[in-house]
């Protein structure tokens, strides 16, 4: 009638962990940056944390929207002219607003010479395509 405890078999763990991996995200103090230039005004922790969220959800769908179109191209590479009919989509580009004003307007003149062709000294222009 009275039985022994048999102790449980605890299976052993491997070396390798049971999390799922994780998603890159864009880094909390750049969100924060960009946010505080635009805003210019104190932002709470709880806004914050609204907008982290939001951002992230932006650039998800901005993502899954490029490879939609970079797939019913039947190409494997983002190309710029994809994310120029994202924005257009977007509203961002319209026919009195190019793509190269808001690379202008926003971006700092390092990444600007990285985007928009450049002719320079002995008919060179840069970027190459």
């Amino acid at each position: 009638p009275l039985r022994l405890l048999q102790p449980k078999t605890v299976p052993k763990r491997l070396g390798t962990s049971q999390r799922k991996p994780r998603e890159p995200q864009v880094p909390r103090s750049l969100i924060k940056e960009i946010f505080r230039h635009f805003v210019k005004m104190p932002v709470s922790r709880d806004a914050f944390k609204i907008v982290e969220k939001c951002s992230e959800r932006y650039f998800r769908q901005l993502s899954d929207d490029l490879e939609a179109y970079t797939r019913h191209a039947g190409r494997k590479t983002v190309e710029a002219a994809d994310l120029e009919v994202l924005m257009r989509r977007q509203g961002l580009v319209t026919d009195k607003v190019p793509l190269n004003v808001l690379v202008e307007r926003y971006l700092p003149l390092e990444y600007r010479k990285l985007l928009i062709p450049v002719a320079v000294s002995g008919n060179k222009v840069i970027p190459c395509k």
